[in-house]
C-alpha cells in the first residue's frame, strides 16, 4: 500500500518542487537551469546587492526549505532527496549564482552529510573569490550533553532573523553575528507516537501501542526516551521542563509549536493550551503557530522550540517576509471569558388540562412505544435498526410529562411548541431534530392564527425546508404529507389514516432513497421493505382513527 500520492518515486521531489514554485503567492520563485540533478529554488526579484542567504537538506520536510524563500528570508534553497543532503555541486551553483560582493551566508542544520556537502561547498567557492560564511542550527536539547546536537525546528527562527538582518543590508560579518546570536538562544525538543513513511516503504513500527519517543529525530531516527504514555499532559510537562532549564532568569521566550505532519490541527490546538498552562508558559511572550513549518513527512510527532528574546531579535521575527511557509509571530494574551445571556431552551407556559387533547397525545406515544421493537427490526434491514428506540424515547418523553401535568394541554399552540421542545432534548438523531422543527413551527403558526391544519401544513415544510427531504424521498414525508393534505382538505380520521397508509405503503416500492441512511443502500436491499419512518407514522394514524 502506497501513503504517499506520487506519480513516479525518483520524480517525486522535482515534481514538488514545481509545484510549490506554481503555487508561489508571491510569484517570486523560480529553479535555477543547472542540471537535472541539481534542485535550487531562487528568488526571481534577488539583485545580488544585499549578503545572500543559503540553506537547505533532504527534502520531506516541507516547507522547509524552499517554503522559506523569498523577500525577508532565504535567497535560496538547495533540496536534496528524501532525507539525503545535496550534493556539494548543488550547493555550490546556488553560491555562484546568487553571490555577489555582500557575500552569502549558509545555514545549515547539524547533520553530517550537510556539514560537509556545504562546508566543502564553501570551501570551493572562497577559492573562487567569494566570501562565504557558514552557521550550523543546533537546538535539539533531546539528548543531555550531546556534543552535537541535531538542528531541527529552530533552524526557521534562524532562516528569519537573518533574513531581516540581510534586508537591512547588514554586512555578512553582522549578518552571521545575529544569526549565530539566534542560535545559541534557541532550544527545541520533539516528541512522536510514530516515525514517518518513507515513500514506497512501511513505516517502522518500533512504538507499542500507547508509547511516545521523546527526541526522535526528523528522519525518524530513535529518540531518548520511550514514554509509557500519549496523554498530552503528560508529554507536554516532561518536555516544557527540559525546555525551562535552558532559559535564563527574567528573560521571556517565543514558543514554536511545530507539527511534524502527522497531528491534526484539533491536537495541536490542544498542545498550544497544554503549553501555555505549564510552568514554561509563564515565560512565553509571543507564539509562532501551532503551524506545519519543519516536517517529517508523515510523522505523527510535534515539535516544541524556544527562542529567548532581545530587542533585536524580536523586530526581526516581527518583519514582514514574502514567502508561502512562515507564519507570523504573535503576542500571547491570556483568554479572557465573556460574560453571556444564556437561553432558556423551554418555552414559557402554564400547565393546563384538556381531556381530548390528552386522550390523542396518549395514544399517539403510548403507540410509538408499543411499536419500539417492530419499528427496530424494520430499521435493521434498511437503516441502523434504531428508529423504534428513538420514536419512543421521544414519546416516553412525552407520556411522562403528561401523568405529571406538565403540559399546556389547553393552549394548542404552546402545547405544539413544547412537543416541539421536549422531542429536541428527549429524541436523539436528526429525526428528533425533525420533529421538533415540525412541532415547533407549527405551534408558533398556529398562534399566528392559522388553523391547526394549516399549521401542521407549514411545519412540514419547514421540516422539508431543512431537511432536504420531499415526497418520493423514501422518508416519514412520504405518510405525513398526504395525511396532511388530507386533514387540511377536512377528510375524516380514518381517511386521513388510509392517505397515511398509502404513504407509507408506496415507500416499498421506491427504487432509491434520496435521505437518511437508506440512501446509501442499492435497489435490491430496498425493494418490498417500508421505510420505518413512515410506518411510524401510519401506526399513529392508525390509532386516532380506531380510537376516535
Amino acid at each position: 500500500m502506497s501513503h504517499f500520492f506520487m506519480n513516479d518515486k525518483n520524480h517525486l521531489v522535482s515534481e514538488a518542487i514545481e509545484g510549490l514554485i506554481l503555487s508561489a503567492p508571491y510569484h517570486n520563485l523560480c529553479q535555477l537551469d543547472v542540471g537535472d540533478d541539481i534542485r535550487v529554488v531562487v528568488r526571481r526579484d534577488w539583485d545580488k546587492s544585499n549578503v545572500a542567504l543559503i540553506s537547505g537538506g533532504g527534502s520531506g520536510h516541507e516547507p522547509a526549505h524552499a517554503g522559506f524563500v523569498g523577500k525577508g528570508m532565504l535567497t535560496a534553497a538547495v533540496c536534496g532527496d528524501i532525507f539525503a543532503s545535496p550534493s556539494v555541486d548543488a550547493v555550490l551553483s546556488a553560491i555562484v549564482n546568487v553571490t555577489g560582493e555582500a557575500g552569502c551566508l549558509l545555514i545549515v542544520k547539524n547533520y553530517t552529510g550537510d556539514r560537509l556537502n556545504f562546508g566543502l561547498a564553501a570551501e570551493k567557492a572562497r577559492a573562487m573569490g567569494f566570501k562565504v560564511n557558514m552557521v550550523i542550527v543546533r537546538d535539539d536539547i533531546a539528548l543531555p550533553d550531546n556534543p552535537q546536537p541535531r538542528g531541527i525546528a529552530g533552524t526557521v527562527l534562524v532562516h528569519k532573523v537573518a533574513g531581516y538582518a540581510a534586508e537591512q543590508r547588514q554586512t555578512l560579518d553582522q549578518v552571521t553575528k545575529l544569526a549565530q546570536k539566534t542560535i545559541d538562544a534557541t532550544a527545541s525538543i520533539g516528541l512522536a507516537f510514530a516515525t514517518c513513511h518513507l515513500p514506497g516503504e512501511d513505516r517502522d513500527e518500533r512504538l507499542l501501542a500507547g508509547e511516545s519517543e521523546l527526541g526522535m529525530g526528523i528522519h525518524g531516527e530513535p529518540g531518548v526516551t520511550t514514554l509509557a504514555t500519549q496523554n498530552s499532559r503528560e508529554i507536554v510537562a516532561v518536555m516544557t521542563e527540559k525546555l525551562s532549564e535552558k532559559i535564563p532568569e527574567d528573560q521571556w521566550v517565543v514558543l514554536l509549536l511545530n507539527n511534524l505532519g502527522g497531528f491534526s490541527m484539533l491536537e495541536m490546538a490542544l498542545l498550544v493550551k497544554e503549553t501555555l498552562a505549564s510552568a514554561l508558559g509563564k515565560r512565553i511572550s509571543h507564539l509562532i503557530g501551532p503551524a506545519t513549518l519543519v516536517s517529517a513527512l508523515d510523522m505523527k510527532g510535534f515539535s516544541l522550540t524556544t527562542l529567548v528574546l532581545s530587542p533585536v531579535l524580536e523586530e526581526a521575527l516581527c518583519a514582514p517576509v514574502e514567502t508561502s511557509g512562515w507564519q507570523p509571530m504573535y503576542r500571547y494574551q491570556a483568554t479572557q471569558q465573556q460574560k453571556g445571556r444564556k437561553v432558556s431552551v423551554q418555552s414559557a407556559f402554564i400547565p393546563s388540562k384538556n381531556q381530548p387533547h390528552a386522550a390523542m397525545l396518549r395514544t399517539i406515544c403510548e403507540t410509538l412505544v408499543a411499536q419500539e421493537s417492530q419499528l427496530n427490526r424494520l430499521d435493521a434491514k434498511v437503516g441502523d435498526g434504531d428508529t423504534g428506540t428513538t420514536f419512543a424515547a421521544g414519546a416516553s418523553r412525552l407520556l411522562s410529562a403528561l401523568d405529571n401535568d406538565k403540559l399546556p394541554l389547553n393552549e394548542s399552540d404552546k402545547l405544539l411548541i413544547n412537543i416541539g421542545e421536549q422531542l429536541a432534548l428527549g429524541m436523539g438523531g436528526s429525526s428528533g431534530v425533525l420533529m421538533s422543527i415540525l412541532f415547533t413551527s407549527a405551534g408558533h403558526k398556529l398562534a399566528e392564527g392559522a388553523t391547526f391544519a394549516d399549521a401542521l401544513c407549514y411545519g412540514l415544510e419547514r421540516m422539508q425546508h431543512y431537511g432536504g427531504a420531499r415526497p418520493g424521498h423514501r422518508t416519514m414525508i412520504d405518510a405525513l404529507y398526504p395525511a396532511f393534505n388530507a386533514l387540511q382538505q377536512g377528510a375524516s380520521l380514518s381517511e386521513i389514516a388510509q392517505a397515511a397508509r398509502e404513504g407509507a405503503e408506496s415507500t416499498a416500492t421506491m427504487q432509491i432513497a434520496k435521505a437518511g441512511r437508506s440512501s446509501y443502500l442499492n435497489a435490491q436491499s430496498l425493494n418490498g421493505v417500508k421505510d420505518p419512518g413512515a410506518c411510524a407514522v401510519e401506526s399513529v394514524f392508525a390509532a386516532l382513527a380506531s380510537s376516535s
